[in-house]
């Protein structure tokens, strides 16, 4: 089976769990009158448009297939996302031939280094250095920096609950396990600890997933056992062990439901995080092609050559910036409306 179906057939998979997740929460007699009252001001609702505006950017990037139409054009008969497809229908070309031979400034008529040369088409936010479009570049890196900000917590968040919650609530042994992986994890500077994972796994999308994953295991892990062991002494728990209650109804009736705004409020910074740490990893040349990390890492000679070269590192580092503001905004918001004691 080709790896573009695989990558669809992934995408999907994520895209029917989280719409089931919203699905539930939304539909939860207790979560969802919250949910539904909890975007109220402007700047949260700015904010959430401004994160499912980048989420659905990443999965029409996601969603590829080869078209079925005969063309000798080796850029034709690769697989196109959705985007790129779409983005042909709105410029009217395909997005290799909407190009220049090299640098052109934002609405510039002319090239940049070569003044009698006319650009061939209107760029909005000008031109890289192999005269690809800076706008359809910094849209193409909504979906590494989606992907790489959802794919880890998918590997981690699940784990260190498993782990945090189940150290708390039992304890002995297995608790003393627990602490002693998140303790040995926590001792290695965590810049440190993603370049040795990805140096030992090889530079890849799902190395570097792997590596961010493991780096952010620690955190949520220890709030969860932390959590658990005060949730455990509560008065409510402690009648429901004496009436002979399951264990596991305990955990999923009211362990988990009371680190509900602890999950969200993590997992949203940890997804800023994780976006971050790949621009970082980019920085550094052992992160993601295509990303606005390595949009960053190749605009960093421009701005010192004359006339500078802004706009590739400034609407990089904004689309970045927007990103992670918006998430943040977004999952600040989610934390209140879930907290069970909050009001």
């Amino acid at each position: 089976m080709p790896d573009y179906i695989l990558v669809n057939i992934a995408y999907a998979f994520v895209l029917i769990l989280g719409v089931i997740g919203v699905v539930f929460v939304y539909n939860h007699s207790f979560w969802g009158p919250r949910l539904r009252n909890s975007f109220r001001k402007p700047f949260q609702i700015i904010a959430l448009l401004c994160a499912v505006f980048y989420l659905t950017i990443a999965f029409l990037d996601a969603f590829s297939w080869k078209s079925q139409a005969v063309n000798s054009s080796l850029h034709a008969s690769q697989p196109r996302s959705m985007f790129d497809r779409g983005f042909e229908w709105i410029v009217g070309e395909p997005e290799w031939e909407y190009k220049e031979d090299t640098y052109s400034a934002p609405l510039a008529e002319i090239e940049l280094f070569d003044q009698s040369v006319a650009v061939k088409h209107t760029h909005l936010l000008g031109t890289t250095k192999t005269g690809q479009d800076t706008l359809y570049m910094v849209l193409k890196g909504c979906r590494p920096a989606i992907t790489i900000g959802i794919l880890p917590l998918l590997f981690s968040v699940p784990v260190a609950l498993l782990f945090g919650i189940l150290a708390g609530f039992y304890g002995g042994l297995f608790d003393e396990f627990v602490v002693y992986i998140c303790t040995t994890l926590a001792s290695i500077p965590g810049l440190l600890l993603l370049i040795a994972l990805i140096t030992a796994l090889g530079q890849g999308f799902i190395q570097v997933a792997i590596g961010l994953g493991v780096a952010s295991f620690i955190g949520l892990c220890r709030l969860s056992r932390a959590e658990t062991f005060k949730l455990r002494e509560m008065e409510y728990i402690q009648a429901a062990v004496c009436l002979g209650v399951p264990k596991y109804k305990i955990l999923l009736r009211h362990i988990v439901p009371n680190l509900m705004h602890i999950i969200i409020i993590t997992s949203i910074l940890s997804f800023t995080a994780l976006v971050l740490s790949e621009s970082v990893l980019s920085y550094l040349g052992i992160g993601l092609a295509g990303s606005w990390g390595a949009m960053i890492d190749n605009a960093r000679t421009e701005i010192a050559q004359d006339p500078v070269i802004w706009w590739n590192i400034i609407f990089a580092s904004v689309a970045l910036f927007v990103l992670v503001l918006s998430v943040n905004i977004v999952g600040d918001t989610l934390r209140d409306a879930l907290d069970p004691k909050s009001e």
